[in-house]
């Protein structure tokens, strides 16, 4: 150890730990400095003085004999007749090493299995060499020095190895516990001698001296060490000593060595194991091993993850080498050596006046201990759980930080830092100077989440339940810090540990996701007191509600972009106002989203898929949500079939039944495969839009926490989403000419898979041996249901000749019945259309058949009254080349053409003679017509002596330029899976 190195006379600190022995130069160093532990039971400091430990030593013999023990004298004198050999020098990296004696002939050869020996003189094989040299009773003699869990699992493998632990010296208990090297000693009734410190102004305490060297190591090992060891100690061994330290020596030297490994930016950390001499970390090097650092890593990750597990490996397999006799001694290089001071927290405080990866490295690199601080206030606020912040900068309340050019940021997941070269750092907690650790999301906030709970006797015993619960789980020490789920928890963990909960914790009942949103353990042991209290801790879901009284209801909800679980305004404020088709009234004005909006949303998906607890969920689990947020919108049913009937115009009993009742169906459906095909919900996170129209219900998506909602102009919105390059899969619904104008973005930015559901004009064939009523009654709806807005409506009807007049008659029969009006009258037929502007384009079609020679029956105009309401319409005599015949109307427009008797084929050229091919019908009874002409019309869907029928089960979607890709069934599962090969080569002769 480092002998040299100046101490400052009260403190005393090592290479390798930065801890601090506090003394008295007053006092006699033997005074309360020492503790001699030869069993597990404690000694009472009243206690006479422990003598030094008496080993007991026998001879060994491998026949049947029984072992017998030998005098201190006759061990002496053993020793004196032994051969010697005398030590053989070996290069190796050009260093003289010294290995250990050539074992000498034998004239008898002992089984260790049997009595039998031979007179026979020979010269032992190698493998019985390695065998005798690798046997219990030749390990070498090895002092365990040092400290700490890292300390015990080293001693421990020594133990497992075969070595002779002839001692443990470790520090004295505090505050009555022992440290976890000694009680691991102890339990192996290996002595243990307790030091409060080894050697007073540099020379070694002789009494500790003198009881050190009675135990007759002949190697020491330090795994980890907070004092300093006397040259006499470290010399004394046949093979001297040994010390861990966690840096690449010579770089970062020094008791702060893995601080310095991350606030320097290394991309590469590890650890030594060398031989000590008289200076600070500089002794020869016996083995290194290499990690990489990753950006975020922390002392504890980098710790955890490799410094400890392959560090207590390395001591056992360089104590192996020494024992072997092929221990190299590398001198360690001067170029590239570095000694790095002693962090103390007066010397941590955050220079923000450099780049955001410089102040990220600092604060990672004194977390959690001694923490890097700013000014804030006045107040030093200690900062935790750095990360760099590559997305875009947050919304949030700015504070002011002492020294920082630019404010930092508040927001819902920490708060950001400026670099000087305008790049972010963001920390998820603070800690004040009173001790006080908060979410730094919660800064200027109260957060009742944070209070520290004062706790009755039963929930104390709570504590120490689940404590054992996570320790059982884990099997790893678990305390306030420990992280489920980085400490290897699964999802199987997380039903185990919620079952285990409710059996050891007075039954109280939690949901999976309370172990996902509290991974730590501190976090999680105040959920479970806080259910068990019956508080929400949550947050309550806030937002700027629209309220109002219509249909006999009180509806309350939101009109701003729903992204990351919260509603915003618009990133430029501006809004539109969506209008009530019945009157034309303002509903409300509706935040306006923007392309800046629509890369919130894109990353705020991409982080809870990939990052959040989305992506940590199993696919039951996320099956279970989407459920619930079915549910959610059952209960609520009423209230959003209003919102859709007063904003789109829908006739309420059909956005009751249809328009609502049918998402609920789909969410319901795509729930129950989650656990059947378990891929399907890793496809990502999911994004809706409305081109200026459309509301939701607030209450509902914010209990999903990753789905985001956006409203705006269907050319920004819509472009922004096709071009941008973290979405890999677009769907879109809409006319064909904006879709080919998304495919064509989406190829090239990034090659997206689209799925398409555009125009129609859907073909429904009525042959003479129809079941007439049937088929009035259905024609009627596959054209004006929902007055004509709606994609799969039949957009021409063909009439066999000997039925026409008569359909016709009938139909207009029917139309004259219909009710137009208030679309939440329950006894409305029909509704306004959607918007103005769609109005007047429907007007305009009508306007253009009749020009082009069809025969407009019955409508054609705007009702004459209050609102957009559009009668609905009836034109015959319309032929295959007229614009009303090839082009969608999207409104309650009925065409109808007759064609001759019997002509199937005739009248099937002319149904697939247009561009598209999303629905088309046929009613006919003979089931052989039936059949031939479904098999002949070229859609994606035919319905046969019905139409509009349509189930969540069955896949949806057209051909031609109507589209492709399915929007339901299991086909649909397809568009959000990608298939891969995986070979893999194995077994014997592969």
């Amino acid at each position: 150890m480092a002998d040299k190195a100046e101490v400052t006379e009260g403190t005393k600190y090592s290479s390798h730990s930065g801890g601090k022995l506090q003394y008295d130069p007053g006092k006699s160093p033997l005074d309360s400095g020492k503790q001699t532990v030869h069993s597990p039971e404690k000694r009472k400091a009243s206690d006479q003085p422990a003598q030094p430990v008496k080993v007991q030593k026998f001879s060994i013999n491998l026949g049947s004999k029984p072992a017998k023990p030998v005098s201190d004298k006759e061990s002496a004198n053993e020793e004196e007749k032994k051969p010697k050999a005398a030590p053989i020098k070996m290069s190796l990296s050009s260093q003289p090493k010294e290995v250990a004696p050539v074992l000498p002939k034998t004239k008898k050869v002992a089984s260790i299995f049997n009595d039998e020996e031979s007179d026979e003189e020979e010269e032992m094989p190698p493998e019985a060499k390695m065998r005798m040299k690798n046997s219990w009773y030749d390990r070498m003699k090895v002092a365990v020095i040092g400290q700490s869990l890292f300390g015990a699992e080293v001693y421990r493998l020594l133990q497992k190895d075969g070595h002779h632990i002839v001692g443990v010296f470790t520090v004295p208990d505090v505050n009555g516990k022992p440290d976890p090297l000694a009680l691991a000693a102890a339990k192996d009734n290996i002595p243990v001698f307790k030091y409060k410190r080894w050697q007073m102004k540099k020379v070694a305490i002789p009494e500790v001296l003198e009881e050190y060297k009675s135990v007759g190591a002949e190697l020491n090992v330090l795994p980890f060490c907070s004092q300093f060891i006397p040259m006499d100690v470290i010399n004394f061994p046949k093979y001297q000593s040994i010390i861990y330290h966690p840096s690449l020596l010579p770089r970062h030297r020094g008791a702060s060595a893995i601080n310095w490994t991350l606030m320097q930016g290394d991309k590469s950390g590890g650890f030594s194991v060398f031989w000590a001499d008289d200076g600070l970390d500089t002794g020869p090097i016996l083995l290194q091993k290499k990690c990489f650092v990753a950006p975020d890593d922390t002392v504890d990750t980098i710790y955890n993850r490799f410094l400890f597990p392959e560090g207590v490996k390395a001591m056992g397999e360089a104590v192996q080498m020494i024992h072997q006799g092929r221990a190299p001694r590398i001198t360690q290089p001067e170029e590239g050596a570095t000694y790095d001071p002693l962090l103390k927290k007066a010397n941590v405080k955050v220079d923000l006046n450099q780049s955001a990866e410089a102040i990220h490295n600092f604060i990672r690199g004194c977390d959690k201990v001694p923490g890097a601080w700013v000014e804030i206030n006045g107040e030093k606020v200690t900062l935790f759980g750095s990360r760099l912040w590559n997305r875009m900068e947050p919304r949030g309340t700015k504070v002011e930080l002492a020294g920082a050019s630019k404010p930092a940021i508040v927001h819902k997941y920490g708060m950001i830092i400026f670099g000087n070269d305008g790049k972010m750092v963001n920390v998820s907690q603070l800690q004040f100077e009173n001790g006080k650790m908060i979410q730094a999301s919660k800064f200027g906030k109260e957060d009742t989440s944070q209070t520290k709970l004062e706790l009755t006797p039963e929930e104390e015993t709570m504590i120490k339940n689940i404590k054992v619960v996570w320790g059982g789980i884990l099997n790893i020490e678990v305390d306030e810090s420990t992280d489920f789920f980085k400490s290897g928890a699964g999802s199987m963990d997380v039903v185990r540990l919620v079952e285990e909960v409710k059996e050891k914790c007075n039954g109280v009942s939690l949901q999976n996701e309370d172990v996902y949103m509290n991974a730590g353990f501190e976090d999680f042991a105040s959920c479970v007191i806080r259910r068990f209290r019956g508080i929400e801790d949550k947050e309550p879901f806030t937002y700027d509600a629209v309220q109002m009284r219509v249909n006999n209801m009180d509806l309350s909800f939101p009109h701003q972009c729903f992204i990351d679980n919260e509603f915003v305004d618009s990133s430029d404020g501006r809004t539109f106002e969506t209008i009530n088709p019945s009157d034309e009234s303002v509903i409300c004005k509706v935040s306006r989203g923007t392309p800046e909006d629509v890369d919130r949303a894109v990353e705020a998906a991409k982080v809870a898929f990939y990052e959040g607890e989305w992506g940590r969920m199993n696919a039951r689990d996320r099956g279970t949500l989407m459920y619930r947020l079915a549910d959610l919108m059952d209960e609520h049913r009423e209230e959003l079939a209003t919102l859709e009937s007063i904003d789109s115009g829908a006739v309420y009993t059909l956005a009751l039944k249809t328009h609502v009742g049918m998402s609920i169906d789909t969410f319901r459906y795509f729930a129950g495969w989650c656990d059947k095909i378990q891929c399907v919900c890793h496809s990502g996170t999911m994004e809706l839009s409305t081109d200026d129209v459309g509301l939701e219900d607030g209450r509902l998506p914010s209990r999903g926490e990753h789905c985001s909602i956006k409203t705006g102009s269907g050319s920004s919105i819509g472009q922004a989403m096709s071009e941008h390059p973290d979405i890999r899969k677009l769907g879109f619904t809409g006319s064909t000419p904006i879709g080919k104008t998304i495919m064509e973005s989406c190829a090239k930015v990034n090659l997206k898979k689209v799925s398409l559901e555009l125009g129609g004009k859907s073909p429904l064939i009525i042959f003479s041996d129809c079941d007439m009523d049937k088929a009035v009654r259905m024609g009627m709806s596959s054209v004006f249901f929902n007055k004509g807005e709606n994609c799969i409506a039949a957009g021409r009807l063909f009439v066999e000749e000997s039925i026409h007049d008569e359909y016709v008659e009938r139909i207009i029969g029917e139309i004259k019945k219909m009710k137009i009006g208030d679309p939440l009258d329950r006894s409305t037929d029909h509704g306004p259309q959607n918007h103005r502007a769609h109005m007047e384009k429907l007007l305009e079609y009508c306007e253009q058949g009749v020009k082009e020679g069809a025969k407009l029956v019955y409508g054609g105009k705007q009702v004459n009254r209050k609102g957009l309401f559009m009668e609905p319409t009836l034109f015959t005599d319309v032929e295959d080349h007229m614009f009303i015949a090839q082009e969608e109307s999207f409104g309650p427009v009925m065409i109808i053409s007759k064609f001759q008797n019997g002509d199937i084929d005739g009248v099937l050229k002319s149904a697939n003679g247009t561009e598209y091919g999303l629905a088309s019908g046929v009613f006919t009874t003979d089931i052989n017509k039936a059949m031939y002409v479904a098999d002949n019309l070229d859609a994606g869907t035919v319905f046969v002596n019905t139409y509009n029928k349509t189930d969540v089960a069955s896949p949806f979607g057209g051909f031609k330029q109507s589209g492709f890709g399915k929007d339901l069934g299991m086909e649909a599962l397809l568009e959000y899976l990608k298939t891969k090969a995986v070979t893999v080569e194995y077994g014997q002769g592969s």
